[in-house]
């Protein structure tokens, strides 16, 4: 990316960080909406909103929604490599991170796996007609952030103040 001189000399020093995986999960736990987006069968790029819960079973970490009949499910059915992003950022201070997980998504059909999942809260804001539990097992991630420049910005908290 170019960069003019005049909006280089305003951010200075700062550098994007590449996250950890325990940080990007860490981050990921923080975050009830992210995007799934997988590639359309006539190549176009499809990416929607979903609310998720991050799951840590015996099986390790995975991302799972909720969704009903529709291109999201038929995705997964089909096998399609699913992106699924979370991300939060503050532009006051032009800081944020975003995370990426990708893999191969899967329709959750265990009763038992239903019920242990249903018990995670996961909190759609819209009701859906037969409901389905989707889990994306997090074998692929990666984070970055935009970290707040160091000396530059001074937060004061009501609690700091002397009244």
């Amino acid at each position: 990316m170019n960069c003019t001189r005049s909006w280089c000399s305003l951010i200075g020093e700062r550098a994007i960080e590449t996250l950890d995986r325990e940080t990007c999960l860490g981050l990921l736990a923080t975050v009830s909406i992210g995007r799934v987006g997988w590639a359309m069968p006539q190549g176009r790029a499809m990416m929607l909103p979903v609310n998720f819960v991050l799951d840590s079973d015996t099986d390790g970490e995975s991302i799972v929604f909720s969704t009903s009949k529709g291109d999201k499910l038929d995705a997964v059915r089909e096998g399609r490599v699913i992106t699924f992003e979370v991300d939060d950022v503050e532009p006051a201070v032009q800081v944020g991170w975003s995370v990426l997980v990708m893999g191969r998504a899967e329709v959750i059909t265990d009763p038992a796996q239903v019920h242990r999942v249903e018990q995670l809260h996961l909190a759609p804001w819209v009701c859906l007609p037969d409901r389905v539990f989707v889990r994306i097992p997090i074998t692929e991630v990666t984070g970055r952030r935009l970290p707040l420049h160091p000396g530059k910005i001074t937060v004061i908290r009501q609690a700091d103040r002397e009244l």
